[in-house]
C-alpha cells in the first residue's frame, strides 16, 4: 500500500526481457537504508518486489500483466522513474490510498502553465474515465493528484512546481504515456452493485417500523 507521495526519482540502469515480462534494475537518487529484499517499491506507480539490493540499486521482476497494462512495455535504460517505498502503519497518509496496481495507461494531450501551476490534460480510455470524479484522487505514474475536471475520455490535473520537480510527471511531453491508477473505492462499489444475483440472494432485514407502528405509537 502506498500514498502517492513520491519519495524521489530513480534511473533505470538495466532492463532485460523475461518472456512477456521484464527484469529491471533501478538506481534511486536517495538512500534506501532500511529497505530489504522482498519489500515493495512502487516504480512509476506499479507495486514491484525488490529481489536484490546493492547500495542505491535494486532489481525487480515486472510480470506480464503489469507490462501489458503499463508503460513498462516501452521502458528504456536511462529513463527516469518515480519511486515510493511501501506505507507503514506509522506513516502519514498525505496523498490517498494507492494500491500500486496500475489500471491502464493514459496519454498526455496538453500542458499549460497557469500562474504557479502546470495544467495537464490526460487522455484515457472511457473504461478508466468512469472511475474519475471532479476533486477525486488519481495516481499518475504513482503520483497522487487531484482531478480538476473529467470528461468521457480525458481529465485534467494541476501540478505545483514542487511536484513537477520531484516527479517524472512534470517532465512528460505531449504524446507520452503515463501509468494510471484510479481510486480503489469506486471500483469496489461498482463490483458490489454489478455482482450477478446479489439482489436475489440477499433478503432485506426488516426494522419492524412501518406506518402502522408509527401511528400506533403516536407519531402520525
Amino acid at each position: 500500500m502506498f500514498t502517492g507521495i513520491i519519495e524521489g526519482l530513480g534511473t533505470i540502469r538495466e532492463l532485460t526481457a523475461a518472456g512477456e515480462g521484464r527484469r529491471m534494475t533501478v538506481e534511486a537518487d536517495f538512500d534506501l537504508a532500511g529497505t530489504r529484499i522482498g519489500d515493495s517499491i512502487a516504480v512509476n506507480g506499479a507495486c514491484l518486489t525488490a529481489v536484490s539490493l546493492a547500495g542505491r540499486r535494486f532489481t525487480v521482476d515486472v510480470a506480464p500483466e503489469t507490462v501489458a497494462r503499463s508503460r513498462f512495455k516501452i521502458a528504456r535504460v536511462g529513463e527516469r522513474v518515480n519511486l515510493e517505498r511501501a506505507l507503514t502503519l506509522a506513516s502519514r497518509l498525505d496523498g490517498h490510498i494507492v494500491t500500486g496496481h496500475v489500471d491502464g495507461e493514459g496519454r498526455i494531450l496538453s500542458r499549460e502553465t497557469r500562474s504557479n501551476a502546470m495544467i495537464i490534460t490526460i487522455g484515457v480510455d472511457p473504461f478508466l474515465a468512469r472511475y474519475l470524479i471532479p476533486k477525486g484522487s488519481v495516481a499518475v505514474d504513482g503520483t497522487s493528484l487531484t482531478v480538476n475536471t473529467c470528461e468521457r475520455d480525458r481529465f485534467t490535473v494541476s501540478i505545483i512546481p514542487h511536484t513537477a520537480g520531484l516527479s517524472s510527471v512534470g517532465t512528460r511531453e505531449t504524446g507520452e504515456s503515463v501509468n494510471i491508477e484510479t481510486d480503489i473505492v469506486g471500483k469496489y462499489i461498482e463490483r458490489f452493485l454489478l455482482m450477478p444475483g446479489r439482489a436475489e440472494k440477499e433478503k432485506p432485514v426488516s426494522s419492524g417500523i412501518d406506518l402502522s407502528f408509527l401511528a400506533k405509537n403516536g407519531f402520525l
